[in-house]
């Protein structure tokens, strides 16, 4: 890994900060970042300086740095507080164009490889927040609000936006991070044209995930063949299932939950009802359907699952302090998509320094959630030591420097317990509406909170209506029943399971009017395992559905 690729200092590599290499700092997360691996990076990615100038390229490194830490600053004021704090020795001032052709000589590789040096889990396993039991808790998600100038560059690689009222105003990517959702550390991010899918990016961040992590993932990412490439990893997830897929039962567990196959992955699913009631007096209703690796319900009850899932949301948080506090919801500035690769690795790598510094502030202080310290309070410390050039040398001290003091100085309240309604930041139109939403417009306490774990049976409750779009669906009239057709068609079948059958046998014996949505269902369910064809339109049953749950009885055959 890289990580341990420059663990060690590079032999000859220039250690001083005086001369031209100066400005080469980031003020106390220097300490975070050796100039021995800034340097050990330029050399592995061919792109030092040919000569000996006032720009050499591990000043580069830094500077490109400081750019995302004073994402509203121009070159060369980013450049004064870089050198305003060397007071031993007068440095040049370069021209802008100079900074340009620096971040052009560096392209984007070298600060790729310092973010894949920094990158990785940041806090101990006995850290507060950080671990389920022995698996270290990931999440992965997307964010597509990054916004990149409206240049006929940045639009040939990444498109225009189409809304309803018309064009976008600027080109958006999409950022896909793995985060440790204990501290907020990355793992590994990746990023692209917002028209490809979320999970096409996921797929390049599998190779991250280790025996020792359990990953954390909302309903886009729950598709069979997604969740087996994650199980090919050897982690653990729990996932939260698409509220129209209803998983065959193969086993009800005693604590509610049953066990199931999604393809060839043998999971299970808990299916719950979290009601909550606010300060306010509402009372709020959501369904949650999860699918997990994790099959002991001794070990790893339902209830306890469903609550760890809303570690999820700490992934967003993450990309809320990456976008909004660090960039500021600015525009970033590269006009072609080499500048605007170099800018978001920076980007990245910057966030991560910071969550360094926290992570370290707080385990400094033993039982000290990581949750607690304040990004903010990280990031303005951090900007005013780099232009006051303090703690760059700072680089041998255990100690929590400057960061971390103010940061232990300024602990957040442990995490209240709030619920609000979601809302469009930046609407395409200020009478932008959305569908009625039961949630407060503003925060509420949560003054109880109540888990139902919904007992599985051999035909499962109707559909929970939990969103706006569900009671738009619901309204159009009732249609096929997914996983309630499904289980009453294979206990049908196994009453006589050495039958071939065909589906309009199977739909008239069931009551089901629609013949043709009924087959196409067929069709789901053999690429699920749970039937095998034998001939064009007949169907028998195989081995990967028995009915093993207690008090089933079969319908009656015609």
């Amino acid at each position: 890994m890289l990580r341990d690729r420059y663990a060690v200092p590079v032999p000859g590599s220039v250690g001083d900060a005086q001369g031209v290499f100066g400005p080469g700092h980031l003020g106390e997360l220097t300490r975070h970042l050796l100039v021995d691996l800034v340097d050990a990076v330029v050399e592995e990615t061919r792109t030092v300086q040919r000569r000996m100038r006032c720009l050499p390229s591990r000043v580069g490194v830094y500077f490109v740095l400081a750019l995302a830490l004073f994402p509203s600053l121009g070159y060369l004021r980013v450049w004064d507080k870089l050198t305003t704090g060397l007071k031993a020795r007068p440095h040049p001032r370069p021209s802008e164009k100079a900074l340009r052709d620096l971040r052009r000589r560096l392209g984007p590789a070298p600060l790729k490889a310092v973010f894949e040096v920094v990158a990785g889990p940041l806090a101990q396993p006995r850290t507060p927040g950080v671990c389920y039991r022995r698996w270290r808790t990931v999440a992965f998600d997307g964010c597509s609000s990054v916004k990149v100038p409206d240049h006929e560059r940045n639009r040939a690689w990444l498109g225009r936006i189409a809304t309803a009222s018309g064009w976008a105003g600027y080109p958006m990517l999409r950022l896909m991070a793995l985060c440790e959702t204990g501290t907020r550390g990355l793992l590994g991010a990746v990023f692209g044209p917002i028209g490809e899918y979320e999970t096409t990016y996921a797929q390049r961040l599998l190779p991250l995930l280790t025996p020792r992590m359990l990953l954390l993932a909302d309903r886009g990412f729950d598709s069979n063949a997604f969740l087996q490439q994650i199980a090919d990893t050897r982690a653990q997830f729990l996932i939260r299932l698409n509220h129209r897929r209803r998983p065959g039962v193969l086993a009800v567990l005693p604590d509610g939950s049953y066990l199931t196959r999604l393809g060839n992955l043998r999971v299970r699913v808990l299916d719950a009802q979290v009601t909550v009631t606010t300060s306010g007096g509402n009372r709020l209703s959501e369904h949650y359907r999860l699918a997990t690796t994790l099959l002991d319900h001794r070990r790893d009850p339902a209830s306890a699952l469903v609550r760890l899932y809303h570690e999820r949301w700490e992934v967003e948080s993450a990309f809320y302090a990456l976008r909004h506090t660090l960039l500021d919801g600015l525009v970033l500035r590269s006009q072609d998509p080499t500048g605007l690769a170099q800018e978001l690795w920076a980007q990245l790598t910057v966030y991560q320094l910071l969550r360094m510094a926290m992570v370290e502030a707080a385990e400094s202080r033993p039982g000290t959630d990581p949750d607690r310290a304040g990004f903010t309070i990280a990031l303005e410390t951090a900007r005013d030591h780099v232009i006051l050039a303090t703690g760059r040398d700072d680089t041998t001290s255990i100690a929590v420097g400057a960061i971390g003091r103010a940061v232990l100085a300024g602990l957040l309240p442990p995490r209240r317990k709030r619920i609000s309604r979601r809302r469009v930041k930046a609407p395409i139109s200020r009478y932008h509406s959305r569908p009625a939403d039961p949630r407060p417009t503003h925060s509420q306490r949560i003054t109880h909170l109540n888990i139902d774990i919904h007992q599985a049976t051999a035909t499962p409750p109707p559909p929970v209506v939990d969103t706006p779009h569900d009671v738009r669906r619901a309204s159009l009239g009732p249609g096929v029943s997914g996983a309630g057709h499904r289980n009453r068609t294979l206990q049908l079948m196994a009453a006589d399971p050495d039958r071939a059958w065909h589906p309009r046998e199977l739909a008239k014996a069931l009551g089901i009017h629609n013949t043709k949505s009924f087959g196409t269902q067929m069709l789901t369910w053999l690429a699920d395992g749970f039937l095998r064809k034998i001939r064009r339109g007949t169907y028998v049953l195989t081995d990967a559905w028995t009915p093993r749950t207690e008090g089933l009885t079969a319908p009656t055959i015609p």
